[in-house]
């Protein structure tokens, strides 16, 4: 028994001394780790961690440029992540591990605290908005103003538009440019605004051609947006429209519908035979 207790600290120590030589000084490990091994690898000066998620050991791969080694006999100096800083913090109750300083971390991770799960949840939907938002940034860098100003120029640009068509057409685009214009009215309404005064001088505004006039909530007043950095990304502003379009016309498409299988099914009057007598009704 003392034969087989030596051999495996000998090769837990071996183990050690192959981490040690690739030149490791942090150690992070998905299953568990033997404490022998932890007294070996605290003596050689590496800070191990143990039972680390799968999903934040590939985030930390992306972060530290570090590669996962699943056998030790193939653990050579290239495969090592670099950092600055590892240090475990105590953060309310709960023990964490930071690793920070990364050289071109390309996953990072957002710590919320609150002091209720309401106030954290209300904090990270506001942190994903925000990410999304640069997202799409990011991938489009177009970007339109704020507070309802593509909305009004572009209802502005329906109604001219209109005036050049005949027919139903001509009514059903300034449906669309009232439409458009609810946004900019519901701004307004959320404000506390005269929604009436705010478009009066929305049209004002844009009919002189400032193309980025919105709604300015805290003025209360019509301004240029883009100076007051009120930004929205083109991406999700068409998707916005285009979304609400398809919403309509899917609406539309059901009234048709229905309004079809009543005409269809529709009997004789009530109080009528089939033979178009007048009938007694039976209880």
């Amino acid at each position: 028994m003392k034969a087989f207790l030596d051999e495996e600290e000998k090769m837990l120590k071996d183990m050690v001394e192959k981490v040690s030589t690739a030149g490791a000084n942090v150690l992070l490990c998905e299953k568990g780790i033997d404490d022998v091994a932890q007294h070996y690898l605290a003596k050689k000066g590496v800070l191990a961690v143990r039972r680390v998620k799968q999903s934040d050991m590939e985030k930390l791969v992306k972060a530290t440029g570090a590669r996962i080694v699943s056998n030790l006999d193939d653990l050579k100096a290239g495969d090592l992540g670099k950092a600055q800083l590892v240090e475990e913090r105590k953060i309310a109750d709960d023990k964490m591990t930071f690793v920070e300083g990364a050289r071109n971390p390309k996953a990072v991770t957002i710590l919320v605290r609150g002091g209720s799960e309401r106030l954290v949840d209300e904090a990270e939907r506001s942190i994903h908005d925000a990410l999304c938002v640069v997202r799409d940034v990011v991938r489009d860098p177009r970007v339109v103003g704020g507070g309802g100003a593509p909305e009004a120029e572009m209802a502005k640009q329906l109604r001219g538009y209109a005036q050049k068509q005949s027919g139903k057409e001509q009514l059903a685009i300034l449906a669309f440019a009232d439409a458009l214009e609810s946004v900019p009215i519901a701004l307004a309404e959320n404000a506390g605004l005269d929604p009436i005064d705010i478009m009066v001088q929305l049209r004002a505004a844009h009919d002189k051609g400032q193309t980025w006039a919105g709604v300015d909530v805290f003025d209360s007043k019509v301004a240029d947006l883009r100076e007051k950095g009120v930004l929205e990304p083109h991406g999700v502003k068409m998707q916005v429209i285009k979304s609400a379009a398809e919403a309509a016309g899917m609406i539309l498409k059901i009234d048709d519908v229905i309004a079809s299988a009543k005409s269809k099914d529709s009997g004789p009057p009530k109080g009528q035979e089939e033979g178009g007598e007048e009938g007694s009704s039976e209880y």
